[in-house]
C-alpha cells in the first residue's frame, strides 16, 4: 500500500523551511531534540528523497511558507507504513519536525537545516 501524508502548518516565517521525520514521537524538549535524529532505518547517508546516493526514510524535503506564515505539505509513499511489522517502514510513534531553514540535501547526517520549530507524533 501507500502511505499519504497531510500536513496543514500555522504560525510558520515566510519562506522554505525543511520537514523530516524522526526517530520518536516525544516532543517534550522544547527545541524538539527529544525526537532524536532523522529517522534512518536503512543507515543510509542523507540526501534527497529517491536520490540514487541514498537518504533517509524520514528525508520528506522542502517547502514553502506563504507571508502569513501558513503551508501545506503533501507526501505519499510505499515506502512508509503505518503500524506494520517491517520496522524499516513503519513510522507509527516516529515525530515529525519542521526545521527553521531549508535542507541542502548534501550536509551529513541532516541537511543543514538548522533549528527545529515544530514538532508532532505519529501516533495513534
Amino acid at each position: 500500500g501507500e502511505v499519504d501524508m497531510v500536513a496543514v502548518l500555522s504560525g510558520l516565517s515566510e519562506g522554505e523551511h525543511a520537514i523530516h521525520i524522526h526517530q520518536t514521537a516525544d516532543c517534550t524538549a522544547a527545541d524538539g531534540s527529544s525526537a532524536g535524529g532523522h529517522w534512518n532505518p536503512t543507515n543510509e547517508p542523507h540526501g534527497k528523497w529517491g536520490a540514487s546516493e541514498g537518504y533517509h526514510k524520514g528525508d520528506i524535503g522542502n517547502f514553502t511558507a506563504d507571508a502569513d506564515g501558513n503551508a501545506k505539505v503533501e507526501f505519499s509513499t510505499d515506502e512508509w507504513c503505518i503500524g506494520c511489522d517491517d520496522e524499516n517502514k513503519n513510522i507509527l510513534g516516529k515525530g515529525v519536525i519542521v526545521h527553521q531553514g531549508v535542507d541542502d540535501y548534501t550536509s551529513q547526517p541532516s541537511g543543514d537545516a538548522g533549528a527545529r520549530v515544530s514538532c508532532a507524533g505519529i501516533i495513534e
